[in-house]
């Protein structure tokens, strides 16, 4: 049985990443959750079962798979269905995973993850403003090329949604509503029985991570909205 080692959920959007794709490769799994630091710092206990002291890392016996995008590949491999079946839809689902996995700098770390939260950071910089309209327009563009076999990017929920899922968090946190079908997207991804059972267990945290929280991060700009 396959094991899997998280982070706090109510933060941890690569986490979340790395568990909606194992459960989407139906894989039996154990979850092994741990304790991201307080002050947003690789804790170096977690080498002991992570080699970059990061999470989500999956254990299949002896071997070791760390980050989701590697961990989305490796059960690929193995699990048939992951990926859309269309050769053009998969090559496509496959560019926007790597798209969100090695760009949108602006909203990793002017919109952080943070479930529980509800906000209104505007103005937003320019280059956030970028980033969301791209989003928007990933996810207007896959569903009209490829989202007629169902109410995901590419028809059925797939590894692109799993990568695409922080995102819809985000933007329900921040208040942002994307135009045209992204916006009836984000509902139904939200709306997924996976990210809502997530959505369940953040709740229920109560760790606090200072580096990742909204309402100190933007402190002075909501102060100024009141």
């Amino acid at each position: 049985m396959h094991k899997l080692y998280v982070g706090n959920k109510n933060y941890s959007s690569w986490s979340l990443r790395g568990w909606l794709v194992t459960m989407l490769s139906g894989a039996p799994f154990t979850e092994s959750p741990v304790e991201l630091s307080t002050e947003g710092t690789l804790n170096p206990a977690f080498r002991a079962f992570s080699p970059t002291m990061r999470v989500p890392c999956l254990h299949d016996g002896a071997t070791i798979v760390w980050d989701s995008l590697s961990i989305a590949e490796y059960l690929a491999e193995r699990h048939s269905g992951m990926w859309p079946a269309d050769a053009v839809a998969r090559a496509w689902a496959r560019s926007i995973c790597a798209e969100m996995h090695s760009g949108f700098p602006a909203l990793r770390s002017e919109m952080a993850m943070c479930i529980r939260e509800r906000v209104d950071v505007r103005p937003w910089s320019a280059a956030l403003e970028r980033d969301i309209a791209r989003v928007t327009e990933i996810w207007n563009e896959s569903r009209r090329r490829f989202g007629k076999g169902g109410p995901y990017l590419c028809g059925a929920f797939s590894i692109a949604d799993a990568f695409y899922a922080p995102v819809a968090f985000r933007f329900r946190t921040y208040g942002v509503v994307p135009g045209g079908d992204a916006g009836t997207y984000l509902e139904a991804l939200l709306a997924h029985p996976w990210l809502r059972q997530w959505e369940a267990a953040a709740l229920k945290e109560t760790a606090i991570i200072e580096a990742d929280e909204p309402r100190i991060i933007y402190r002075d700009k909501i102060a100024a909205k009141q």
